[in-house]
């Protein structure tokens, strides 16, 4: 990639915002018995929007800015949670991505945030990233302090941080864990905040060159929570799917730009149409049955900047969005 800012680093100030103001954002601040710090933001403390919109800063390694906003885009559901990457590729992809498998007797999360761009693991013999993800990026980051998020609705084990300290090679004392249950106010702000993110992503999975990705933008509508996990993590998705909206300035060929926008959108997957938590009961609960072209916002617009051209596909569907969120 071209430029290489430490999105550890640029996380950093804001993993400070939290810690010195704890009481403000509702937060719980303990330690581990390695010396590595744990921010709950909604397993036994009760958090709130704030709180999830600066994690969802975290989350893109500072390298975004995430606001709470009115908007009237959607017909009952007014606040909207805006994204804005100026480095979308290595925001969204090299940080704010959920690909780190994490993983200890019944414990089980996906980690994402600053601190994967830091893993590493030793494959015959040679030290390469612990996601392939970073190959193809070229990334891999350099700092002495990592922070990652987990969203479960649990504190993770010693042994998870062990194992998320030596990966990253930083001292247990600089490294931060952020808990996110998907049911709090602050994971439903930090899920619906990879709007932009989803969208990179299955740009990446349709073998769009990330190179040309220049800019984005998304907003999706937040979701009331939900206290069952399965709800809560239906709805989040369904803001996105349902609502999402995201606008792309690439380079390259204007052919390129129009078939990107005609794919982008989350209707042109054969298991949309009903609200997410159907969808996962359907598949017996088994995300990997569910057709991944399905994780994307439902409305896009993509500019080839070369060119001026724009391109638009997809929709908003209010009344599948009720019907998740419980109108």
């Amino acid at each position: 990639m071209e430029y290489q800012a430490s999105v550890n680093t640029h996380a950093q100030p804001l993993v400070r915002q939290l810690l010195d103001n704890a009481d403000k954002y509702r937060l719980k601040i303990e330690k581990f018995q390695n010396g590595a710090t744990l921010i709950d933001a909604g397993v036994n403390a009760l958090g709130g929007l704030e709180a999830g919109r600066i994690i969802t800063e975290i989350c893109m390694g500072g390298l975004a800015t995430v606001s709470l906003v009115q908007s009237t885009y959607t017909q009952h559901w007014p606040l909207s949670v805006n994204v804005y990457a100026a480095n979308p590729v290595l925001a969204c992809l090299g940080s704010q991505y959920a690909g780190w498998s994490l993983s200890h007797d019944k414990y089980y999360a996906l980690g994402s945030g600053p601190a994967r761009s830091l893993a590493t693991k030793v494959k015959d013999g040679a030290v390469e990233p612990v996601e392939e993800l970073y190959k193809e990026l070229q990334y891999r980051d350099q700092a002495e302090h990592a922070v990652l998020v987990i969203e479960n609705d649990a504190v993770p084990p010693l042994e998870i941080v062990e194992k998320v300290t030596a990966a990253c090679g930083v001292a247990a004392e600089n490294l931060t864990l952020i808990v996110t249950p998907t049911s709090s106010l602050a994971g439903g702000v930090q899920v619906v905040g990879r709007v932009l993110e989803v969208a990179l992503h299955k740009a990446h999975a349709l073998h769009f060159p990330l190179p040309n990705i220049l800019d984005g933008f998304g907003a999706a509508p937040l979701c009331p929570p939900h206290p069952k996990f399965v709800k809560a993590m239906g709805r989040t998705n369904d803001a996105i799917l349902f609502a999402g909206q995201v606008h792309l300035f690439v380079k390259g060929a204007d052919g390129d730009a129009e078939q990107l926008a005609r794919q982008l959108p989350s209707s042109t997957s054969k298991d949309y149409g009903k609200p997410f938590a159907e969808v996962f009961k359907a598949y017996e609960y088994d995300f990997f049955k569910i057709d991944p072209m399905l994780f994307s916002p439902a409305s896009v617009i993509v500019t080839a900047v070369e060119s001026g051209n724009s391109y638009r596909a997809g929709e908003l569907d209010n009344a599948l969005l009720d019907l998740s969120f419980g109108v």
